[in-house]
C-alpha cells in the first residue's frame, strides 16, 4: 500500500492523501504510525501542475484552432518529497485534452431586424427615409 502523506494548506488546514513511494525505492520515515509530513504545502506542491496547465491552455487557446472551450485532465501523484507530479498513465505522461467548438448560428439577411433589413420592402424607414 502507498504511504499516507500529510500536507498543510497555506491556511493551516491538514490534508492527508494516499501518496506514492518514490521510483528509486526511497521511503520517507515518519514518527509513529501517522502519515509522513510533506516537505511543501499542499498549494506549493500543486504549483508545478498549475503552471503546466496554464502553459497548455495558452498553447491551445492562442493557436490557429481557436476552440470555444479547452478541457485538460492531468493524472497527479503526490509525494512527500517532490509534491505533485504528473502521473504516468497508459502513455508516458498522463494528459487528456478536449477541445470543442459551438456551432455558429447562420446570419439570416431576410428576417426582420436582420443584417439586410432596411425597414421593409423598399418603403421608408422609421425616420421617413427611403
Amino acid at each position: 500500500m502507498d504511504r499516507l502523506v500529510e500536507f498543510s494548506t497555506e491556511d493551516g488546514a491538514l490534508v492527508v492523501v494516499e501518496g506514492v513511494e518514490d521510483e528509486d525505492g526511497a521511503r520517507l520515515v515518519s514518527r509513529g504510525d501517522g502519515p509522513a509530513r510533506a516537505a511543501r504545502t499542499f498549494e506549493g506542491s500543486l504549483e508545478g501542475v498549475r503552471a503546466a496547465a496554464g502553459s497548455a491552455l495558452r498553447v491551445f487557446r492562442d493557436g490557429s484552432l481557436r476552440p470555444d472551450s479547452v478541457e485538460l485532465e492531468f493524472g497527479v501523484k503526490l509525494t512527500a518529497e517532490t509534491g505533485a507530479v504528473i502521473a504516468k498513465g497508459a502513455a508516458e505522461g498522463h494528459l487528456v485534452v478536449r477541445l470543442s467548438w459551438s456551432p455558429r448560428p447562420a446570419e439570416d439577411s431576410g428576417s426582420p431586424g436582420g443584417a439586410g433589413d432596411s425597414g421593409g420592402a423598399g418603403g421608408p424607414d422609421a425616420a421617413g427615409r427611403s
